[in-house]
């Protein structure tokens, strides 16, 4: 027996690592155990391939008809526990997959050749960025099409049919191309484990007619999946370990930050572990929201440069040593490369490498293993968090507003704040929202999603689809911005017809806000839509659907007390009217140091 099929126990996330990709799959091997025999006419490709999906913890699958994908639509319906979910175009359907593989750990979408799978590709390479195992199956040409140069429909017109697995080659980590039975079976699994064990998207293109042709290696139930956790080099960690424990136990006031890859190197748990045992402060970067919890004793907010939460940089910059765990320093997340941090007080750990300050590297040492090795070799150490305790003054609250005064949107934030618990979960839009949400506090168990790396606006309707689909047992609140909301409106439908009872938060502003903060024009401003008649109209009677609109405090406090009340089972759209300059001031900021940056003229020959 190959040594790499088993049967498996696929870990769950912790309350800390909820939506981890599932990397550290654990292997049982029984050998004793024979796989069932299946009736030989059901014995296909398309039955392998649901039950594959559904073997890795994918029970929804989410889809876009087209004539290359419909047989193979007929056999993910025909599994009994794979829901196939319709979704109005592919790149929601993408972005949905997105969402359920935060939170389930594995995503999965089916689309049509090329017009499909193009139209599904940017959704793709924002998993790619985010570093989540999404799997793309794409509906491919009838296999005696190949090598005949022949031209087919939904192409560019070249008898070549390349163009889509070429395109798709730069955003995924595995490719298969289907065209044959012989080794379908192998391409399906190789692509399935490598999505898995490397926390990316993978590309399946199976040819139309192959789906239901029964084949002898279908003939038996899958065995399951064994995937090895990455192991450590144990010399490398000891050095690591060692190297690190020297240079911050002669630190005065070291600090932790956690970085968006916690997630990818399943380390939430063991980064506050290390918080726990090194009494160090503790920070998140931007795009790690969410991923350690904000009740922790020691927590003191959003590390994001010149818009981080109040006294957070302060502390983090004037610390005479910080590990970052899993960062990405990107031009957003460094606030246009402005962060006041130097190279030789930082110890940066990635999810298989460590490097400390201007000094040595380690390689093949596991972040997860490292945290935890690291966490009984620091000396306690607290005085970061005491100079934050002593420096720190509690955040004002936002003006009173008068009686029907127009809505601010730090009134607006205020009320969404009070609607957080560990029932719930913030999906967040690219734009303005990323700032007033990243000052939310987080309730214990309250998921919090966004795209900060490829930032990729309408990104959160789909996220919004996938996420609800994959945690029922939590109500999403999705914060959206009307410029995004009107790339993606259309999957609301799909949330009435899932039944899903989130409430949106449509801000209404006028126009792109935050790109108006980095270079304003008249490109900025957008036809105004009556939002709440849209989804009315979307909803035409069909589903449980809520909607109002919201000029002031009083009408927002009775629309929240309508959504958490008698219609707690609808999806409750509340569109919130606010003025175009009303932003946080933190946008700003932000708008200012990013139009600096990409203004900068060419350097000097």
């Amino acid at each position: 027996m190959d040594t790499k099929i088993g049967s498996v126990d696929i870990c769950k996330p912790t309350s800390n690592d909820i939506g981890s990709p599932p990397n550290g799959i654990v292997a049982t091997i029984q050998g004793s155990v024979s796989p069932t025999v299946i009736n030989s006419s059901e014995a296909t490709l398309g039955r392998h391939l649901a039950r594959r999906l559904v073997q890795v913890g994918v029970t929804d699958v989410f889809s876009v008809p087209g004539d290359f994908n419909l047989t193979l639509l007929d056999h993910l319906i025909a599994e009994p526990e794979l829901k196939l979910i319709g979704c109005c175009n592919e790149l929601n359907a993408g972005y949905a997959a997105d969402g359920y593989a935060r939170s389930r750990g594995v995503g999965a979408c089916v689309v049509t050749f090329t017009v499909g799978g193009l139209s599904v590709l940017n959704a793709i390479a924002g998993a790619y960025s985010e570093n989540l195992p999404l799997i793309c199956i794409v509906g491919g040409p009838n296999s005696n099409d190949f090598g005949t140069n022949r031209i087919l429909h939904h192409t560019i017109g070249l008898p070549d049919f390349s163009q889509e697995l070429r395109c798709f080659q730069t955003v995924t980590c595995y490719q298969a191309v289907v065209n044959n039975l012989e080794d379908a079976h192998e391409l399906i699994d190789a692509a399935i484990s490598t999505a898995l064990k490397e926390s990316k998207p993978v590309y399946i293109s199976i040819s139309c007619n192959l789906a239901a042709i029964p084949h002898a290696t279908f003939s038996r139930e899958p065995v399951a999946f064994s995937l090895c956790p990455k192991l450590s080099n144990k010399m490398g960690l000891e050095a690591a370990v060692e190297a690190t424990a020297e240079f911050l136990n002669k630190a005065v006031k070291p600090v932790l930050v956690g970085g968006p890859k916690l997630r990818v190197a399943k380390a939430c748990e063991a980064f506050v572990n290390l918080a726990d045992a090194s009494g160090y402060a503790l920070a998140v970067m931007p795009s790690a929201k969410g991923l350690v919890p904000e009740h922790h004793p020691r927590f003191i907010g959003t590390y994001w440069g010149a818009v981080s939460t109040a006294f957070c940089a302060e502390i983090v910059e004037s610390a005479d040593a910080y590990l970052f765990a899993g960062p990405i320093f990107s031009d957003h997340s460094s606030v246009g490369y402005s962060l006041l941090l130097k190279k030789e007080k930082a110890i940066i750990v990635q999810p298989d490498r460590v490097v400390i300050a201007s000094g040595p590297a380690f390689g093949c040492v596991s972040m997860k293993d490292f945290l935890g090795a690291l966490a009984k070799r620091l000396k306690h150490n607290n005085t970061a968090y005491e100079n934050y305790h002593r420096i720190f003054v509690t955040e004002g609250h936002p003006l009173k507003a008068s009686p029907r005064e127009p809505l601010r949107v730090n009134i607006l934030f205020r009320h969404i704040q009070n609607l957080l618990s560990s029932e719930t979960a913030v999906i967040v839009e690219t734009g303005d929202s990323w700032f007033n949400c990243q000052k939310l506090k987080l309730p214990g168990g309250c998921g919090y999603e966004f795209q900060m790396q490829y930032g990729s606006i309408g990104w959160s309707v789909g996220a919004t689809l996938g996420y609800a689909q994959a945690v029922p047992e939590k109500r999403v609140i999705a914060c959206i911005g009307d410029g995004s909301f009107q790339v993606t409106a259309q999957d609301v439908s799909t949330m009435l017809r899932c039944g899903q009872n989130t409430i949106i938060f449509l801000i209404n502003n006028g126009g792109y806000t935050i790109e108006g903060q980095i270079h304003d024009g008249p490109y900025n401003v957008i036809k105004n839509w009556d939002y709440t008649a849209l989804v009315d109209a979307i909803h035409n009677g069909e589903g449980n659907c809520w909607t109002t609109k919201v000029f002031c405090e009083e009408e927002l406090i009775e629309a929240i007390d309508m959504a958490i009340g008698a219609k707690k089972d609808c999806l409750c759209f509340i569109e919130v009217i606010v003025h175009k300059d009303d932003t946080s001031k933190d946008v700003l900021e932000f708008g200012t140091r990013v139009s600096i940056v990409n203004s900068r003229p060419p350097n000097s020959q």
